[in-house]
């Protein structure tokens, strides 16, 4: 299924046609709008040639840096996001032959399984690893028995809390409501 989630159709096919792309991505969306994190793996790749893990993880780490600060930026921390996407690729090319779609295929995993895969990865605490499970099922065709549940609240039907639930525009829209909405509520009861 075709992602719309960066505004750009190039970086959306890679997203959706390349899982260590959509996996990046995710690491990438923190502290910065959702469409420039989700860009971020296209820029790398249109920059370095690739996005393959192995080269990603054995890429000098000074000049690593530089590719994220290169303009238009991959993201506004350089230093540390540089760090964290050469960590993760360096666990998917070690314990995952390199194949970031084998953290919810292999062994057939269930939802709780694929949960714990991911919550294990470098930069994937408990929330972005249940948005995560929830996008792999709502949008990337995923069938494991209890991904729903495992990815609760973000596996909810007709939800519209993150970017699982990102479509077109008016449900990019929805969701950023919500979001403001869940930060005020939360202000409120500081």
């Amino acid at each position: 299924m075709m992602l719309h989630l960066t505004g750009d159709s190039a970086a959306d096919a890679l997203l959706s046609d390349d899982p260590f792309a959509l996996l990046l991505g995710m690491l990438l969306d923190q502290q910065i709008a959702m469409e420039t994190a989700f860009a971020g793996p296209a820029k790398i790749r249109d920059r370095i040639g690739t996005l393959d893990p192995s080269t990603i993880a054995g890429f000098d780490a000074d000049a690593f840096v530089e590719v994220f600060r290169a303009t238009p930026a991959v993201h506004r921390y350089p230093g540390s996001m540089a760090a964290r996407t050469q960590t993760l690729a360096g666990v998917i090319a070690a314990d995952w032959n390199g194949d970031a779609s084998a953290l919810w295929t292999t062994g057939s995993p269930d939802g709780a399984e694929i949960l714990r895969r991911l919550k294990a990865l470098p930069g994937f605490g408990e929330q972005k690893a249940k948005i995560f499970l929830a996008l792999l099922g709502k949008r990337q065709g995923l069938t494991a028995p209890g991904w729903r549940e495992a990815s609760a609240p973000y596996g909810e039907d007709g939800s519209f809390r993150s970017v699982a639930d990102i479509v077109d525009p008016e449900s990019l829209s929805r969701v950023r409501e919500t979001k403001r909405a869940a930060k005020a509520a939360a202000k409120k009861t500081e």
